[in-house]
Order: structure tokens, then C-alpha cells, then sequence
């Protein structure tokens, strides 16, 4: 199992926010529950496009340890498992709404104009 070399070492809430919903992954996970509410694994897998299932396991756990991501399992066969955001984790969605919408106005593509606010950002 990959352990990190050093201790994080967070100087301020930033940083802190940054290590819980900042990266690749993280954002879109919370992103796509935001938008499609409780989902079971494979419905989030299809959704995330171009994950592997290990980085997604990997992300769920995380973001379940910090109390973003719910995952309830249910007793029957076959075994069913969802996840959805927790309060905690619907409280984030308007700071990454916010976070592209920014992005938004300021990234362009190459010889192209700027981007559009993602599928996401753009229904809430």
C-alpha cells in the first residue's frame, strides 16, 4: 500500500481545504455526487471518465475519511454499496462552483477563445 515519504504540512485553512477537495479526482468526485446525488459505484465510475478503479477506490476512501462522501452498503444479494455527499460535502460544492467559474474566465485552450463552465458548474 503506497504510504506518502513525509507528513503533510499544512500552514493554513487553505492549504487544508486544498488537501481535502483540491486535485483532480477529489473535486470531480464531489462534483458529479453534487449533480447526480446518490450514486452506486459503477454509476460513478461511468460517470467519471478515464479513472481507474483503483484511483477511484483510492479517492472514496479519502474523501469518506474526511467525512465528504458517505458510503452506505445494504444487507441484501447481490451486496449493493452507494455513495453520496455528506453536509460537509455539499457545503464545498459552492467553493469549487466558484473555483470554475474564476478558472473559467481566465484558461483557454491554445489559439482557442475560453473555456465554458463544465456540465457540473453549470446546472446548480
Amino acid at each position: 500500500m503506497y504510504q506518502k515519504k513525509l507528513e503533510e504540512d499544512i500552514r493554513c485553512p487553505l492549504e487544508y481545504g486544498m488537501s481535502i477537495f483540491g486535485g483532480k479526482w477529489n473535486s470531480r468526485v464531489i462534483c458529479v455526487l453534487a449533480n447526480l446525488g446518490t450514486l452506486r459505484y459503477s454509476e460513478l465510475r461511468k460517470e467519471m471518465v478515464n479513472i481507474t478503479d483503483a484511483v477511484l477506490t483510492t479517492t472514496l476512501k479519502s474523501l469518506i475519511k474526511n467525512e465528504i462522501v458517505e458510503r452506505k452498503s445494504y444487507d441484501q444479494i447481490p451486496p449493493r454499496v452507494e455513495y453520496t455527499l455528506t453536509d460537509r460535502g455539499k457545503s464545498i460544492v459552492p467553493v469549487l462552483q466558484a473555483m470554475c467559474q474564476w478558472a473559467g474566465m481566465f484558461y483557454k485552450e491554445p489559439d482557442k477563445s475560453p473555456m465554458s463552465l463544465c456540465k457540473n458548474c453549470d446546472h446548480h
